[in-house]
């Protein structure tokens, strides 16, 4: 099991008593240095307190547990509004919403499309540019994230 997969099954119980819901984990190296990385949404927003609560309420744990051999930082976050699209709820939960596709190659010149999602369906994504309508294949897909509009 991948310690992202660990630290999700250990901490989504202790995010959700605190009113919260686990949206990802992140392990990534920047630098030189490690970072685990839970993101919290809630409705009506995650807040500092809310980050603070769940990161004193999970670190004792990821020290009994030990799923990470060598040095890292912890750190809790909200979610964000222009938050990463990853898993299949997610693209289901935010059908009709904003975003911004970034693909690995340029289509017509673009590598980001800023579009409004319109379905997903086994990896593929459709969406809608202007008053076309785009099906990606996942393979062509390098990120999908939310797309605030002011």
């Amino acid at each position: 099991m991948k310690v992202t997969e660990l630290v999700a099954e250990f901490a989504r119980p202790i995010v959700e008593a605190h009113g919260c819901e686990l949206w990802d984990v992140e392990y990534v190296r920047e630098g030189s240095d490690y970072f685990l990385r839970l993101y919290l949404d809630k409705e009506g927003g995650v807040n500092i307190d809310d980050c603070e609560a769940v990161s004193r309420a999970v670190d004792p744990i990821l020290d009994e547990k030990d799923p990470i051999p060598g040095s890292y930082h912890f750190e809790v976050c909200s979610a964000g509004l222009e938050r990463v699209l990853k898993r299949p709820p997610d693209f289901q939960r935010f059908l009709g919403s904003p975003i911004t596709v970034k693909l690995y190659r340029p289509r017509n010149g673009l590598k980001e499309i800023p579009c409004v999602l319109k379905a997903y369906d086994q990896g593929k994504l459709t969406v809608e540019a202007g008053k076309e309508t785009i099906t990606f294949e996942k393979s062509e897909v390098a990120q999908v994230r939310l797309r605030v509009e002011f």
